[in-house]
């Protein structure tokens, strides 16, 4: 059975599917083509008549190298998709918005895990969307603005502000949440001045450390715009077909390691896009931001994973030598701190610290340090696929909170079918998700700098002291700045 509401542009007509109505590929900006290519979002044209909702929008242009890709063609990337199980002004429901992760990379909104049912019967609208990747989004382009990628976040929680009432969901109890790069995408709105007050609480799940400086991410553009024998400029780019200008930027990721000396511990990591601290989109690091009060009426809750890097090693090979991850990425000594560890141990702990787990606690740190209220917890649930090796790993946390266990990545993870641990933990989760935007609360106490106090997630629940002060010692000094060139 089809539904139809209205909004800014016109008359859209979606689907029932299982309780829930369903409006997918709404238009939130104008196709970022032709003369609108490296430009701003702007709004989308209005269109007459009723416009069908029921397909997702093309997926932005991306790697199909690294796992990226797939879906409808076309030009009209910039699309939100509505899952609401009310859908009428009077509802005045709470409201997700999800935000996509994939190194700025890679993803689309039309993932399977990432279907908004389960959550929409748990009594919220779900949003989701997509948004520039890649060159297009994050390249320091000269002859462009930065960073706009996060430019057409902003834009999606204008068109939620400005729509939404229309699917039952209030304007003024949107909570954003996002994981992995999604989850530094949600840290970089809550320091962005444009994104103030298009949301009251926001969630960060496995936030990566990297932001980069302007210098770096120049550098770094134009290594990928000489792949095409071209500039790293608006004009000299506006022609190349996105998608040889994605494939531009995955030859260069395929070589990152060849330019530690110059672009450091990104290369190590082959992590070449990444928000850019530019003094204007993005005034400062989240870090720097929250400490100083950027959000501090904006209620977080972060936490990430026990076995971040194992599904990195699980599908990269074995690990590298603990030696070289110590002189990139660590600020300390790990040796004393885990003298059980081995080698490998160690490897894997220094690589999850780096990119995910420190810059994550340090976040709620910073938030509480600013004047925010913060929640924090961490999933150690081990995933049962590929016969336990993943361990509570970087992205098993996804298709828990969606609810969404048995297609692609999830049954990849959990196992197929799903069991009733996973059955179990994934409703918690959800609970917890749709309690915080409901109420601004998960369901455990606060985190503070005194007792650190964090939800476990596993088979048996606890709040505990955080689990990971051995790491958190070690990193206890560290300031998360943009990182730049290396010195020559």
């Amino acid at each position: 059975m089809s539904i139809a509401v209205r909004v800014t542009g016109g008359t859209l007509r979606g689907r029932w599917e299982s309780g829930v109505a369903v409006f997918r590929g709404i238009p939130y900006a104008a196709p970022p083509v032709g003369p609108d290519r490296f430009a701003a979002p702007r709004p989308p044209e209005s269109w007459d008549g009723e416009r069908p909702a029921e397909s997702f929008g093309a997926p932005p242009p991306q790697s199909y190298v690294f796992g990226g890709g797939g879906g409808p063609s076309g030009d009209d990337w910039l699309t939100v998709n509505v899952w609401s199980p009310e859908p009428a002004p009077s509802a005045k429901l709470p409201v997700l918005v999800w935000i996509y992760g994939g190194a700025y990379t890679i993803g689309s909104s039309s993932r399977a895990e990432y279907d908004g049912g389960h959550l929409a019967r748990d009594g919220v609208v779900l949003v989701t969307f997509n948004y520039r990747l890649q060159m297009e989004g994050f390249a320091a382009i000269e002859g462009a603005p930065a960073n706009r990628g996060l430019l057409d976040q902003v834009a999606a929680l204008e068109w939620v502000r400005d729509n939404i009432a229309a699917f039952g969901g209030d304007p003024a109890r949107v909570t954003i949440f996002g994981e992995s790069a999604g989850g530094g995408s949600v840290a970089a709105l809550l320091a962005m001045p444009r994104a103030a007050g298009l949301f009251r609480a926001a969630v960060v799940q496995s936030m990566p450390g990297p932001f980069f400086a302007p210098a770096l991410a120049a550098d770094i553009a134009g290594a990928c715009a000489a792949e095409l024998g071209r500039k790293p400029t608006a004009a000299d780019l506006a022609e190349v077909d996105p998608l040889r200008l994605a494939a531009a930027g995955d030859a260069v990721t395929a070589v990152a390691d060849t330019h530690v000396d110059r672009w450091g511990a990104p290369a190590y990591r082959s992590i070449v896009f990444a928000p850019v601290v530019d003094g204007d989109v993005l005034p400062a690091t989240p870090w720097q931001a929250l400490a100083a009060g950027a959000a501090r009426d904006v209620t977080l809750l972060a936490g990430h994973t026990r076995d971040e890097q194992r599904l990195f090693t699980a599908f990269g090979g074995p690990p590298g030598p603990v030696e070289t991850a110590l002189e990139m990425l660590a600020p300390g000594p790990y040796a004393s701190s885990y003298p059980d560890a081995g080698p490998d141990q160690i490897y894997e702990l220094v690589h999850s610290d780096w990119l995910f787990r420190m810059p994550t606690v340090h976040l709620a740190d910073a938030h509480v340090a600013g004047g925010g209220r913060a929640y924090f917890y961490e999933l150690t649930w081990p995933a049962p696929g590929l016969g336990g090796a993943l361990g509570a790993c970087h992205g098993l946390d996804v298709p828990l909170v969606f609810g969404n266990l048995t297609s692609g990545q999830p049954a990849m993870l959990i196992g197929s079918p799903p069991g009733p641990e996973a059955v179990e933990l994934s409703a918690r989760m959800r609970a917890a998700w749709t309690a915080f935007a409901t109420h601004g609360d998960p369901g455990w106490p606060a985190y503070t700098p005194s007792e650190r106090l964090t939800q476990i997630f596993d088979v048996d629940g606890a709040v505990t002291a955080y689990p990971e002060m051995a790491s958190y010692v070690i990193w206890r000094s560290h300031s998360f700045e943009a990182l730049g060139l290396q010195p020559r």
